[in-house]
């Protein structure tokens, strides 16, 4: 990964998107969104060993929806009065090919009190002073994980002619995050 300025980054919640897909019917597909998230990256002088932990406010999920999202939020999916939030704590960054701003964000992901291993393949965005004189570091991410590896496993069956489910075990995932250095960590660099 590129050189990033070393220290504990704060994300930037209303910059970053936590969002989500889902198959529906087999013919479609459901997108949806996460409005409240938190985190750091601690970034060492060695990019490798660097690490992130995010908190996602499961009963921020949006769907454009109310009624899926109440759905959502209760015991068939995410079960939010027992479980409010998901976490993703790193475990490892790793170099992805021989493009220095690509890289593998390895972790474990908790949904429901499941915690499972997960990668992303990640993009390191870059880093500039904005408008405001704060130091800002952008990344992408996305991956793919199966709801049932983490105890989701509603669905409807759909006419047997069609076959399926209604709901599809694979989630695809996809993070547009933005980190704050403080400044007085920025002013350093």
């Amino acid at each position: 990964m590129t050189a990033l300025t070393p220290g504990t980054w704060n994300l930037d919640a209303t910059h970053t998107d936590v969002d989500f897909t889902v198959r529906h019917a087999g013919i479609s597909k459901v997108r949806g969104t996460f409005n409240a998230v938190e985190g750091s990256l601690v970034v060492a002088d060695d990019a490798t060993a660097s690490n992130v932990n995010i908190t996602i406010d499961a009963n921020s999920v949006d769907t454009g929806q109310p009624d899926r999202d109440a759905h959502i939020k209760a015991a068939d999916f995410f079960e939010t009065e027992a479980h409010p939030n998901m976490t993703f704590v790193s475990t490892e960054v790793r170099a992805q090919g021989n493009d220095p701003q690509e890289f593998t964000l390895v972790g474990n992901l908790t949904i429901k009190g499941v915690t499972n291993p997960v990668e992303l393949k990640a993009e390191f965005g870059g880093q500039t002073v904005d408008a405001f004189g704060m130091t800002r570091a952008g990344f992408e991410a996305a991956g793919e994980i199966s709801r049932k590896d983490f105890g989701i496993t509603w669905n409807a069956p759909l006419q047997a002619a069609a076959g399926g489910v209604l709901v599809s075990d694979a989630v695809k995932i996809q993070i547009d995050a933005s980190f704050v250095l403080p400044a007085e960590e920025g002013a350093q660099a």
